[in-house]
């Protein structure tokens, strides 16, 4: 089941919005005789890759194999065929897998047809690390709302940006050229990614991944009282101005926002500032992890950073020198 684990985050980027999936097939002597993992939604699942990579000559094997899969295999016709039906044809002795799908067309489902057609299921084998590998999609299904991850870079002084000669409020250059790759690559690894109006209108952030391979997440500001509203509305979301292709504006409280990005599909979201956005997310509760990189500058003034609620200890990690906190929201 490690090794599942292990194939299934080669699906990182490209598997979405699909789960992460790894498969292996073990003889009854105990070799593997075939692997696969999820490696881009609308193509071929885990199980699918792991049974065409067994050779010719070890086909006979099958009947007394042991298939080893990280997620329940599916038991819907989605975008492929069912991967249950799959195994049942393929005849492999017992299925392995790590946890239950959430997933509403599934749900179990999928153990119980193969355990209908005479297979042998063991289910929970690493079940937290296989929950763990796709907490994204899990709390998709789940919580009915996209997976939130928010971040910021603070000073030595605990300000995330200072005060120009007017006393207005200026960006501050905190993160290094390592920790910008390491803000595009979670760029990367989102759907969508979301700052306040004010940060969009004063700074006018891309938010792209250009020091990162992966596509452009979508672009979310959240609109405050006083905004102008562009004029075109997508009547399907209700609150939601469609400002370009990849940029949309949403209006209401957090848990609003979040409900419209469900319904958008989005899985997962990264919250990049201002301040005032920040603490929203972190006042409702609605965030399941944190990074808070920590600069060596002192600014002496100006915005001060957001503060983590007091019962949560971070863990630490040294990137090329600099210090971020990760924490972990448990619902």
């Amino acid at each position: 089941m490690q090794r599942c684990i292990q194939l299934a985050l080669n699906g990182r980027q490209n598997a979405m919005p699909n789960p992460m999936v790894g498969a292996v097939i073990v003889s009854d002597d105990g070799t593997i005789i075939g692997e696969g993992y999820h490696i881009r939604h609308g193509e071929g699942h885990a199980e699918v890759n792991a049974f065409a990579s067994v050779r010719p000559e070890h086909q006979h094997l099958l009947p007394k194999s042991t298939l080893y899969v990280s997620l329940e295999p599916c038991s819907h016709f989605g975008k492929t065929p069912p991967c249950a039906d799959l195994i049942i044809r393929r005849g492999v002795k017992r299925v392995v897998v790590g946890c239950v799908d959430p997933f509403a067309q599934v749900q179990g489902r999928g153990i119980q047809r193969l355990r209908d057609a005479g297979i042998e299921v063991t289910v929970g084998v690493c079940e937290e690390e296989c929950q763990a590998l796709n907490k994204v999609f899990f709390t998709f299904h789940r919580f009915h709302r996209p997976f939130v991850t928010i971040k910021w870079a603070e000073s030595a002084d605990h300000f995330i940006g200072g005060f120009d000669a007017e006393g207005r409020p200026t960006t501050a250059a905190i993160s290094s050229v390592y920790t910008q790759m390491l803000c595009h690559k979670l760029r990367a690894e989102h759907q969508a990614i979301l700052v306040g109006h004010t940060t969009w209108s004063t700074d006018h952030p891309s938010l792209t991944t250009r020091q990162w391979y992966g596509p452009n997440p979508l672009r979310v500001i959240l609109a405050n009282a006083t905004a102008n509203q562009s004029p075109a509305t997508n009547a399907a979301d209700e609150g939601t101005d469609v400002l370009a292709p990849d940029t949309i504006m949403l209006k209401g409280p957090i848990s609003s926002v979040l409900s419209a990005l469900h319904r958008r599909g989005v899985q997962s979201l990264l919250v990049e500032g201002g301040a005032n956005v920040l603490r929203q997310f972190i006042d409702s509760g609605l965030w399941d992890e944190a990074f808070v990189e920590h600069g060596s500058i002192c600014l002496t003034n100006g915005t001060p950073a957001p503060q983590m609620p007091s019962h949560l200890s971070p863990t630490p990690h040294v990137f090329f020198g600099r210090t971020i906190d990760h924490y972990t929201n448990q619902h």
